[in-house]
């Protein structure tokens, strides 16, 4: 660990060898906490490369507990990385279903609440989805519901090597960032909404690195880490090796602008009903929001060949009914699991 501490140190970038090798010492219950910590602060202070983010990421997956066959057709992520401090619903949970709907196969990655009041666990959780299905109970409501969830906990138990140290440390480092990026299931597309701005090339970077084939990195207006309707949201498609900037706003894709202020969220309890509100159809700025954010995702994954042509994919999803379904078929399947053990 000295020698990469004391290049990052230098402000010198290690190479994505040079990460994997260091994450591998890092996550060595001999690496001393000390040791840990100077290292990611290091980083933190220099500014994390693609290189950097994508060699810890490939570690990481490689200690999961959830290796899957590669025959997850297409599948997709819209996780974001948190941070953004705006306290909203749980936009890309919800999202999550509308897109299955759209007939999009989604591996959705979560945790419990870290930096906003509820996170993605703690509402499905609330709705009766099962945090604690088995690699092939994964692997099988993945085939037959086309949407499962991946609590982050769980398929990735080496990150509590870490987790004391980040919370001593009481600063973000790069785990912050790489969240949306270590699902273990082998991804061909994703939408990853991180609340650094200066992070989108970055990001984009790695999960080009990683092998994602299309991705859409954004930042929303006022610095949310989902598409916001509150103004210009920035963004950057990666498109078989290709990085494509771009802005959206609301209007462009038929959209009203809504401020941030009115899609606030609350505790597990009622950011689940605002989920269940918004799939079962109830129209306001928390369906737009949604509409918006899940037009992008099945945008990123090639089903739609517009922004727009996503939107109404997604506006569909929803009027149809196909989205509850897919909450309802998942909430099920949880509910026969446990019956079962």
């Amino acid at each position: 660990m000295k020698e990469y501490l004391k290049k990052v140190v230098n402000q010198e970038d290690l190479t994505l060898e040079e990460m994997k090798q260091a994450a591998e010492v890092m996550f060595q219950e001999e690496t001393s906490d000390i040791a840990i910590g100077g290292f990611l602060s290091a980083l933190s202070s220099k500014g994390e490369t693609s290189d950097e983010i994508a060699g810890l990421v490939h570690v990481i997956r490689e200690k999961s507990t959830l290796q899957l066959p590669q025959d997850i057709a297409d599948a997709l992520d819209n996780c974001g990385t948190g941070g953004d401090g705006s306290q909203s619903f749980n936009i890309s949970t919800t999202s999550a279903f509308v897109i299955a709907g759209a007939g999009i196969t989604v591996a959705k990655h979560g945790n419990r609440s870290v930096s906003s009041k509820t996170g993605s666990a703690d509402v499905l959780e609330h709705l009766g989805v099962s945090l604690n299905f088995s690699p092939e109970q994964t692997q099988e409501i993945l085939k037959e519901n086309g949407i499962a969830f991946l609590f982050a906990p769980h398929v990735h138990p080496a990150m509590k090597r870490v987790m004391q140290v980040r919370k001593n440390l009481g600063i973000p480092t790069i785990f912050n960032l790489i969240g949306p990026l270590t699902n273990p299931i082998e991804l061909s597309t994703q939408l990853l909404g991180t609340y650094r701005r200066d992070s989108l090339d970055i990001m984009a970077n790695a999960l080009n690195k990683l092998g994602r084939k299309r991705a859409l990195v954004l930042n929303g207006a006022g610095y949310m880490d989902e598409a916001s309707l509150a103004g210009e949201n920035h963004l950057v498609l990666l498109d078989r090796g290709e990085l494509l900037p771009f802005t959206l706003t609301p209007e462009e894709v038929g959209l009203s602008t809504i401020d941030n202020e009115q899609i606030k969220g609350g505790d597990a309890k009622e950011n689940a009903a605002i989920l269940r509100r918004v799939l079962e159809g109830e129209t306001g700025p928390y369906r737009d929001t949604v509409i918006m954010n899940a037009g992008l995702a099945i945008f990123a994954n090639g089903k739609a060949g517009t922004v727009q042509e996503g939107v109404d994919f997604a506006r569909e999803s929803i009027d149809s009914g196909a989205a509850l379904t897919k909450l309802d078929q998942l909430i099920t399947y949880s509910q026969k699991i446990s019956q079962e053990v």
